[in-house]
């Protein structure tokens, strides 16, 4: 099994971990139209055949703009490294949209994805995203703030325990790294109002770790994405980050959906796709009206695949199976 503490590792040592904290729609997103009243549902997966020489999966999942980790649960047992030719790989493009008002940008950490209602328009624009790092000082908070300004090719000041951590790693990082391609930050950033302004969505000068937990605590774009939502996401706008690995959905025609993530680890030791899951009282009502036995359910909940898996329907709604 490809595990959190091999992946991470294995970044460490390709050199791509970076920091991130400081003191009209596009092709390259995924947009989709919002969901008729009661329903949740948003995209629709895809299927990608790998070619000879096909690459490795991050390579996949940047043609498709999905994120690493999602690619690499939604297909369990593929080589990450050297996915074989032939081989049929499900691309992960539907989801559920999260449980919170459906304005401004909100950020789902445990799936890594961020989901943005443009004012006015009736659709839906989904990236994927890089977070902070499993520890004390580098994990993405939760929280409820806004937009409070963007800025063109930023320079990045390292805070003093990300300085110490790289110096750990014998690498002096300088007080202030100018804006150009060594600048981790990419061409644009777009800073957070909360906590004094120390978390931000940027770009990256390094094209991987997106879907990943790789960053000091900011939130990593592809560098169209984060162009993108520059060009388009003002001051002021609302900014949700929530943590969710489960969510769930009754549709309008009776089915009920539920898209299981892996939860966040609290250290590159642990193993997302082991640990425990806590359901809240109104989850697991859902999961049992939706499955009384808890058959497909715990299979659901074990696979952790990141997609919408059926696991029940309502008779009362008419579904024909």
């Amino acid at each position: 099994m490809i595990t959190f503490s091999r992946l991470f590792r294995w970044l460490i040592a390709l050199g791509i971990t970076t920091a991130c904290a400081l003191s009209a729609l596009s092709a390259v997103a995924n947009t989709w139209p919002l969901p008729p009243p009661g329903s949740r549902v948003v995209g629709e997966n895809r299927y990608h055949a790998v070619a000879r020489d096909g690459g490795s999966l991050e390579a996949i999942a940047r043609k498709y703009n999905v994120g690493f980790l999602g690619l690499l649960q939604a297909n369990p047992g593929v080589d990450p490294y050297m996915p074989r030719p032939g081989s049929v790989l499900t691309i992960p493009l539907q989801s559920l949209l999260p449980d919170a008002p459906r304005q401004g940008i909100v950020i789902n950490l445990a799936e890594l994805r961020l989901y943005y209602y443009p004012p006015g328009k009736q659709n839906v624009v989904v990236f994927p995203i890089g977070i902070g790092q499993p520890g004390d000082d580098t994990v993405t908070p939760t929280m409820l703030t806004t937009v409070s300004e963007k800025r063109t090719n930023p320079t990045w000041t390292p805070t003093a325990n990300i300085r110490a951590r790289y110096k750990a790693q014998g690498i002096i990082l300088p007080a202030v790294v100018p804006a150009g391609p060594d600048n981790p930050m990419g061409h644009h950033a777009i800073r957070l109002a909360a906590q004094g302004g120390v978390y931000l969505l940027h770009g990256t000068n390094a094209d991987f770790g997106i879907g990943m937990r790789v960053s000091s605590g900011c939130i990593r774009l592809r560098d169209n994405d984060i162009k993108w939502l520059y060009d388009n996401v003002q001051p002021g706008e609302r900014v949700n980050i929530i943590n969710t690995p489960i969510k769930a959905s009754r549709e309008p025609d009776g089915r009920y959906l539920v898209e299981v993530h892996q939860p966040l680890s609290e250290s590159i030791d642990d193993d997302p796709q082991t640990l425990p899951i806590t359901p809240d009282a109104d989850m697991r009502k859902f999961l049992a009206q939706a499955d009384p036995e808890s058959l497909i359910v715990g299979k659901a909940m074990s696979m952790r695949a990141g997609m919408p898996v059926t696991v029940g329907y309502d008779s009362s709604a008419g579904h024909k199976i």
